[in-house]
């Protein structure tokens, strides 16, 4: 094969054809070099937003001109690309959990062992624009070197230099097409590795191929200017590949009786002289390379309907459901509208010309007529509205491939089927199956037998099919959470809470969905991935069977502290807990809310005494300020004898209950809240504690005759918080994230109301963030805007529904969203699809997840809560490919294996 490359000048490529192409990357990404940086665009986006985006794609048309090329390239991903960005910005820890291994070791491998052998890609897109020098004698010079330098090749003669001037004469036109396209879509200018790997992708298409990441930082196949003149490395090895249209298939004709007899079909033997297929059920395109033999089908669309809607225009967006990978490449000649309404006006007149000659027949005219008619004076109408519009005429090639041609030609049929549905044609026209595939490398020009599958439509209408759009969840790196369910091939899906402080977003994630639907798994995988990346974990159970603290000494083993409230087992002594000013004010605070009294009384001012005394003391607690009282009782007089005798006899009342022992208790081990160097994740149990409810907080008179113990509740509830608080807020340099499972509970006391408000609006400067689960979003409080993290499971009410999708940021009153989030979320009894999730990230990208639980035994056997299926054993994890299988999506052939570990071992050093 010809490579059609002749230099690489950064972004500039000079063709075989004579031509000289800019190339950019669009949608480069949050961490692209050279880029800006961009919201990425999830799968669900609300119609505000989705206008918006049409009308920047619109803009981007609008402003090019000429004939620039889109391509839409499925970069493979490797399992071992997935591990490095899990360990993106990991330092080894000092601590090891046993044998020197990085707690998060196990994690990196147990995604390496379930992505193994799975189809992996992800969209790229790149849109390279044809340069036309100003002067006409230099274009002529560029094409007269181009034609040189093919004749040179024959004559072994070297080409025509190419020199500084003609270099810098086309930096200046592509830095004005840059001017264009800024203010739409987010672009960089592409590296001279990325745009050789465009060609490699091409060629290795069924194949294990280069990796994209690879080329990204790569400085190899540039050109430099040296004496004035652009001096290029050699592309030849590019084209050591052998194209063959309708290649020999192993599996559908018998090739080693043909070898063996010597009866390979050579150029002008018929066909069926031999044992093969006939050439027109061939319709593939083989490619022989030093790795293997690829098989690939290109399909050109052929026929576009008249009408659409559009929320259903998006055609290459509908490319991403289909369980194997598909490339397109976009042509697009834009024509001004002043021509364009020349070429309708002729074409009116051929129409009244044709109505003419029907007129004189007996069946008169068609009613297709009158339909192009309607048509073209609409398309007149449209043209004249604005006198920027430009029309498209677009060429479309998509691209599928795979191991074998039987596999090929599977996934060409199962294309075309989900076109037709969709009322668009597409061909895979014979004999121009290599034609199709010289249109998708960068730097050739359109065969001419290709014109025939030209389409026509204005530039908003073709902005509607989302061929400049990408679609994206999660973060860039991070923990490997679950595959993106909007994608028919295996897409991971990351996120990483602990670095949103960084980049100035909130770390707070708010988890909704009815019972059973995989909160609590969620937010149990969320905890373990940040103590196990160095963070700390704050968990507030509230349940009876005490899950989190189960999970905790199962996941975290030796590295786990648990504070049963019932139990009291550990003492919460605030005097006890904090040094200085900060355990006064717990202390009396606590003591304040406990026994009901004023700060500014009489009885305040003995207890505020009281608390400074014992404080001050070579052994402070809370057991220390009752003997202060009782001392001041039997040494003062007046009221102020009265107000300590009564505060004595209050405290004790309090102190001889269980629920307070672990405040009063000097016997007991106090809480070790130095978590960044003895635990990694704190659980407190509150199982036995009890509330007042929600109405007696605005009532005094209700709230001082509820019973002891939900007064109690209530004051070491005050206590948990400020645990919870002071921890997350100890040491910025280290994530801490508060979980609080069920939420409604805490939140019906003023006390947990105040610790998820704090928690939310100081979090982000304190490197905190609040982990929240709840049946209903409303539960979540008034400040839940605020969480950057959101997720919705399962919702069958709906109206709950409604209001999760409205936190989302979603239409709630979108029909398909409604049914997606109150049935087509983790159905009930339908194995295999437990833990799928609408999941928002803070560059507001939203899709739907499913999340994996991976196969650890330390996990597996403690984070399920369902009845019955509690293990000690492991049981055996779910495949990403068994996943797959149940997602509702179209059925075709099974996947090629491309993947490699080249990473892997990288990994392991890094974290060992």
């Amino acid at each position: 094969m010809r490579v059609p490359i002749r230099h690489i000048a950064g972004h500039l490529l000079w063709s075989t054809h004579g031509s000289v192409w800019a190339v950019y990357r669009l949608h480069p990404g949050p961490h692209a070099p050279g880029g800006r940086e961009e919201m990425a665009q999830g799968t669900h986006v609300p119609a505000a937003v989705r206008e918006e985006q049409l009308a920047k794609v619109t803009h981007v048309v609008r402003s090019l001109s000429g004939v620039p090329r889109l391509f839409g390239l499925c970069a493979q991903v490797d399992p071992g690309e997935i591990a490095l960005k899990m360990i993106e910005g990991i330092e080894p820890a000092e601590q090891a959990s046993d044998a020197g291994r990085h707690p998060w070791v196990e994690n990196v491998e147990a995604t390496l062992e379930l992505l193994d052998g799975q189809e992996m890609h992800r969209r790229t897109l790149w849109l390279a624009v044809p340069l036309q020098s100003k002067a006409g004698s230099r274009h002529l010079s560029a094409q007269l070197s181009a034609a040189w330098a093919e004749m040179a090749a024959m004559l072994g003669i070297r080409p025509a230099p190419v020199v500084r001037r003609e270099v810098s004469a086309y930096r200046e036109e592509a830095s004005r097409v840059e001017a264009a396209l800024a203010g739409g879509l987010t672009f960089r200018p592409a590296r001279p590795a990325e745009i050789v790997w465009m060609i490699q992708h091409a060629l290795h298409r069924g194949l294990a191929e280069p990796l994209l990441t690879e080329a990204e930082t790569s400085t190899l196949y540039g050109g430099q200017l040296l004496d004035g003149v652009l001096h290029s490395p050699s592309y030849a090895d590019l084209g050591q590949a052998r194209l063959q249209e309708g290649g020999i298939n192993p599996e559908l004709d018998d090739a080693d009786e043909l070898k063996m007899s010597g009866r390979i079909p050579r150029p002008g033997k018929a066909w069926w002289r031999v044992n093969t297929g006939s050439p027109l059920r061939r319709r593939w395109l083989q490619i022989e390379s030093d790795t293997g033999v690829g098989y690939q089908a290109q399909l050109a669309l052929a026929e576009c309907p008249p009408a659409v809607g559009q929320d259903s225009a998006d055609l290459f967006a509908q490319l991403e459901l289909l369980d194997f990978p598909v490339d397109y490449t976009v042509d697009l000649t834009l024509v001004p509208a002043e021509k364009a309404r020349e070429q309708v006006r002729r074409k009116k007149n051929e129409l009244i010309d044709q109505a003419d000659q029907y007129d004189a027949r007996p069946t008169g005219m068609p009613a297709s007529l009158t339909e192009a008619a309607h048509d073209l004076g609409e398309l007149d109408a449209r043209l004249s509205r604005t006198s920027v519009e430009v029309e498209v005429q677009s060429v479309t090639v998509l691209t599928v491939w795979g191991p074998t041609a039987a596999v090929c030609d599977a996934r060409a049929r199962a294309l075309t089927a989900l076109l037709g549905g969709a009322d668009y044609r597409a061909v895979r026209p014979a004999g121009l199956q290599e034609a199709l595939f010289t249109l998708g490398l960068p730097g050739t020009v359109r065969p001419g037998v290709v014109r025939e599958f030209t389409q026509h439509q204005i530039s908003e209408d073709w902005a509607l099919a989302g061929a400049f759009t990408t679609a994206q969840v999660g973060d860039p790196n991070g923990m490997f959470l679950g595959i993106d369910l909007d994608c028919g091939t295996t897409r991971p899906v990351m996120i990483n809470v602990a670095d949103a402080p960084k980049v100035d977003a909130s770390a707070s994630m708010g988890i909704v969905g009815d019972l059973g639907a995989g909160k609590s798994v969620l937010q149990k995988l969320i905890t373990e991935a940040v103590w196990a990346r160095g963070g700390c974990a704050i968990c507030i159970d509230r349940t009876p069977v005490r899950e989190w603290a189960t999970f905790a000494r199962a996941a975290a083993e030796g590295r786990a502290q648990i504070i049963d409230a019932a139990r009291a087992e550990v003492s919460i002594d605030p005097l006890r807990m904090f040094d200085g000013p900060e355990g006064r004010h717990y202390a009396l605070s606590y003591l304040t809310l406990q026994l009901g009294i004023a700060p500014m009384s009489t009885a305040g001012e003995v207890l505020h005494h009281a608390v400074e005394q014992a404080a001050a003391g070579p052994a402070p607690s809370m057991h220390r300020v009752l003997e202060v009282l009782q001392e001041m009782a039997a040494r003062e007089v007046g009221r102020r004898k009265d107000a300590a005798a009564s505060l004595a006899g209050l405290i004790r009342v309090v102190a001889t209950n269980p629920l307070a022992r672990m405040v009063f208790d000097p016997a007991l081990a106090p809480v070790r809240l130095d978590a960044s160097s003895t635990t990694d994740m704190i659980v407190i149990t509150t199982t036995g504690l009890k509330l007042p409810p929600k109405a007696a907080f605005d009532k005094p008179e209700v709230l001082n005759q509820q019973p002891l113990e939900a007064l109690i509740g209530r004051a070491v509830l005050y206590l948990i918080a400020a645990i919870a608080r002071q921890t997350a807020f100890e040491d910025p340099a280290r994530f801490t994230q508060v979980v609080l499972d069920e939420l409604y509970w805490l939140t019906s006391s003023a006390e947990g109301t105040a610790l998820v408000h704090e928690l939310l609006h100081d979090g982000r400067k304190h490197g905190a963030g609040l982990l929240a689960g709840s049946h209903d979003a409303a539960e979540l409080g008034p400040d839940r805007g605020l969480m950057a993290y959101r997720a919705l499971a399962r919702t069958t009410d709906r109206a709950r529904a409604r209001r999760g999708l409205e936190f989302l940021g979603l239409d709630p009153d979108d029909d398909a969203l409604l049914r997606l989030v109150t049935t087509g979320l983790s159905p009930v009894g339908q194995k295999g699809r437990q833990g799928e999730f609408l999941l928002t990230c803070p560059r507001q990208n939203t899709g739907r997840i499913k999340v994996f639980i991976p196969r650890i035994a330390r996990i597996t056997t403690s984070i399920t809560t369902t009845p019955g299926h509690r293990t000690s054993t492991p049981p055996p994890a779910i495949s990403a490919s068994e996943a797959a299988d149940a997602r509702p999506r179209p059925t075709t052939t099974s996947s090629v294996t491309n993947t490699g570990p080249s990473a892997d071992a990288r990994v392991k050093e890094h974290l060992r």
